[in-house]
């Protein structure tokens, strides 16, 4: 069978209809959003519509975070006493939003306040000490951090002992040991009575700029949309009031910069949806400070100039650009280091390279983690220092940051929390990193060869799916963290229509057919799935999203495939009489049932390609998986169909290319073995090379049948042959012509051909599944 990519989770106990249709008529909702809300922990009336109708309740009061009264206090003692404040920020999404916020709080109430947004090349991450000095002597007396300061131990203290007050707001994994800063804003603090512990950097600045204001301030809820959605927290409780609210601002267009962007992201006059802010919006804020310095996002932020804005709109979006083109360049060369035989013995990775962009190493990370299932850092070098500096980024079973804050000496610089980590450690202690990480990833018992986990909401038929269904499922969002978008385990009768779309060919769409009706898939980097699902179009189970598709003014459902497989094993006939090169470019495992075929390609083929060779009885008990590609002809159907119950393969490609065609050409007549005996006795001595030709036309036969006569006439002794001359024995013993090896070999051929060669397709693939799957073991009918 052609496996799935995931392992599937289905939830342990499907809800009962009768629970389920009773609900929907109660919350008015269909019975498709019902069963996944069921399944999430609301299997009640009260639970669901709670969930639904997002009480401002769910707020919670911002003086329930640790030291907010104390940061409240010296923030309103600097506005009145005219003291110089500093905004102190980061330089991905969620650190510009929180900066912005905190930067209009403080301004709105009278504060001479600046911000500051570190440099990632030349400040690091975090608190920078040189930068913290600069500010003390500039004559700044307060500093306030967002989205950052919980690591920065040295710089904090250093700024205390000094004389300037820091108050940090954050929502990083807390060490150990804190700094000793003026007051420590953060939902996590322990002893801490904040209810909701997963507010993003921006949601900590927003609930300071709520007790600061006194109010909940709607104009800021645009910035908490794109910092939450952007910082991957959870979207539960809090932040899914704050998202939803958020996102309807930012449809508004109020901000002047937003605007600009929205505009030239082609979102202008749209209703946004957490999706666009994910996969549009706060990447390219992201991207400034990945390439350049995102104070110029702020800047965008904050501006009340439409010129200015659309400048800046366009150079942020000229940077993305530059991002996407670096990460393909060091993702292409991070990705032959994760495929080594040194790495593909471990459990994580840490890629190393020289003079690689530091801004774009955690996008790296992401997708070497998505493609290879482990744990993985990656690093770059400069030649002229001894310093690494890079980005980590994990998978859900391993803490990646309590995995490395183990032995918090390794570093120069280091913070994060459970999915991703930034650090800076000299070259001397690469060794020590990749051990602690590996040790981490042994005692944690992950397994990279185990599929990740999909979790499925629910098992539905397509007959299921409808336009109500899927606007009902849309009021479940917005989907992030701990809300994901639901996932649907799809039973179908049939594909149809299925092909390859886009311009490489690379994404599959189809169609799922039900018993009342038929809902377009499509598949994004499935491509290549194409004649496996042809094969087998009846055996295809998907997984996936729903979706609302409007073309030409028309809306139907779309399923949006997360995972497929077949639960038969494909078999794809592409019989041929010819071999080309272009059938050499799979990845797949070549089988060989002939050393002589291997050999007459082996020139054409590249030096990594999976081949196996399967010319004797030694080699018929190999077991081979995967995707295979049988390339030649078998010559005993019996020993192929025993070697196919060995086999547990995903799918099968079957050339069966035969040079020489025993089937056509049949077993010779009894009236032609004797011609060509007659010929040798008329004819002492014959050269093949010379007159083989010659003697084939004078005796009216083929060329084949007269080769094969003399080597059975050889193998039986009627004949000898000495460098390529046949002269006839005298008095040889006289013997069938079916006890030679030749003739016997020839009649398996055709009994081999007629099957593999000459059987109609779906024959053929009936047959060997049968093989595969042990249901007809041993027998060569």
């Amino acid at each position: 069978m052609l496996k799935p990519k995931y392992n599937w989770q289905l939830p342990a106990n499907q809800p009962d209809e009768a629970m389920i249709n009773e609900l929907s008529q109660a919350c008015d909702l269909s019975t498709l959003a019902i069963q996944v809300l069921y399944n999430r922990g609301y299997d009640t009336v009260d639970k669901i519509q709670n969930f639904l109708k997002l009480d401002p309740q769910v707020i919670h009061d911002p003086f329930l975070l640790h030291d907010m009264q104390k940061a409240v206090d010296r923030i309103q003692t600097a506005i009145v006493k005219n003291e110089k404040i500093v905004v102190y920020g980061d330089y991905d999404a969620d650190g510009v939003t929180s900066t912005t916020i905190m930067f209009e709080t403080l301004t709105e109430l009278g504060a001479t306040v600046d911000y500051f947004v570190p440099d990632r090349f030349q400040d690091g991450y975090g608190p920078n000490l040189n930068e913290y000095q600069r500010l003390i002597e500039s004559g700044v007396t307060l500093l306030v951090t967002v989205d950052n300061g919980i690591a920065g131990n040295e710089a904090v203290n250093y700024a205390v002992d000094h004389g300037m007050d820091v108050i940090i707001t954050d929502h990083h994994e807390m060490p150990e040991i804190l700094p000793e800063a003026t007051a420590i804003v953060h939902p996590r603090y322990p002893g801490s009575q904040y209810p909701f512990s997963d507010l993003s950097g921006v949601g900590v600045a927003f609930k300071v700029a709520c007790a600061l204001l006194d109010e909940v301030p709607e104009e800021f809820l645009d910035l908490v949309a794109i910092g939450t959605i952007g910082d991957l927290v959870s979207l539960i409780d809090e932040n899914r009031f704050l998202v939803v609210h958020g996102l309807q601002v930012l449809s508004e267009g109020q901000r002047v910069g937003l605007a600009a962007l929205l505009k030239l992201s082609g979102l202008k006059n749209q209703a946004i949806t957490e999706q666009d802010i994910g996969f549009t919006i706060a990447p390219k804020l992201n991207a400034v400070g990945r390439i350049g310095n995102a104070g110029e996002a702020v800047e965008l932020l904050t501006t009340f100039d439409e010129e200015k804005a659309g400048l800046i709109a366009k150079h942020i979006d000229s940077v993305n650009n530059q991002r996407k083109q670096l990460v393909a360049d060091i993702y292409t060369k991070a990705i032959q280091q994760a495929e080594l035989p040194e790495n593909q013995s471990r459990q994580t990775l840490v890629i190393t390279g020289e003079g690689w962009h530091q801004g774009v190493l955690g996008i790296v990370a992401s997708r070497l983690v998505e493609a290879t299932g482990k744990p993985t850092l990656v690093l770059s070098s400069d030649p002229e220092v001894s310093d690494l500096k890079g980005s980590g980024r994990s998978v859900p079973t391993l803490n990646l940051f309590e995995a490395l804050n183990k032995n918090r000496t390794l570093y120069e610089n280091f913070g994060g929390h459970h999915m991703a980590v930034g650090l800076t450690i000299k070259k001397a202690n690469l060794t020590a990193l990749k051990q602690l990480l590996e040790a981490a990833a042994q005692a944690a018992a992950l397994d990279a060869s185990q599929p990740e986990t999909l979790n499925i909401d629910s098992r539905i038929s397509v007959d299921q799916i409808t336009l109500a269904g899927i606007k009902d499922l849309a009021k479940l969002g917005p989907f992030g963290t701990d809300n994901p978008i639901p996932v649907f385990a799809i039973a179908a009768d049939s594909v149809l229509n299925a092909k390859q779309i886009g311009s490489d060919q690379a994404h599959l769409k189809f169609q799922l057919t039900g018993g009342q009706q038929t809902v377009d898939a499509i598949a994004f980097q499935q491509g290549p799935l194409l004649p496996y699902v042809q094969a087998l179009p009846d055996h295809v189970q998907l997984a996936g999203t729903l979706e609302l598709n409007t073309w030409r003014n028309q809306t139907k459902p779309q399923i949006m495939v997360k995972d497929l497989f077949i639960d038969a094993v494909p078999i794809v006939d592409q019989r041929t009489t010819h071999l080309n090169m272009r059938m050499f470019e799979r990845q797949t495992t070549y089988v060989f049932f002939h050393k002589k075929t291997y050999k007459q390609v082996q020139p054409h083929l590249s030096h990594d390609m999976q081949i196996a060779i399967v010319d004797n009885d030694d080699q018929q008990n190999m077991s081979l998986s995967g995707n295979l590609t049988l390339v030649d002809c078998p010559d005993s159907l019996e020993k192929f169909s025993q070697w196919l119950t060995n086999q547990n393969p995903d799918a099968v490609t079957v050339y069966f290319y035969q040079r020489n065609n025993a089937y056509l050409d049949g077993m010779p007549t009894r009236e032609q073995s004797s011609k060509v005996f007659k010929f040798f006795v008329n004819h002492p001595v014959i050269d093949l090379n010379k007159q083989l030709q010659d003697v084939s036309k004078h005796l009216h036969m083929q060329q084949s049948i007269l080769v094969f006569l003399i080597q059975v006439f050889f193998e039986l002794g009627f004949v000898k042959i000495e460098s390529g001359r046949v002269s006839l024995v005298s008095d040889p013993k006289p013997q069938k012509l079916s006890a030679a090896p030749a003739y016997q070999l020839r009649q398996q051929q055709i009994k081999t051909q007629e099957k593999l060669l000459y059987s109609k397709s779906a024959t053929l693939t009936a047959w060997m599944q049968a093989c595969l799957t042990d249901e007809n073991k041993g027998v060569a009918d």
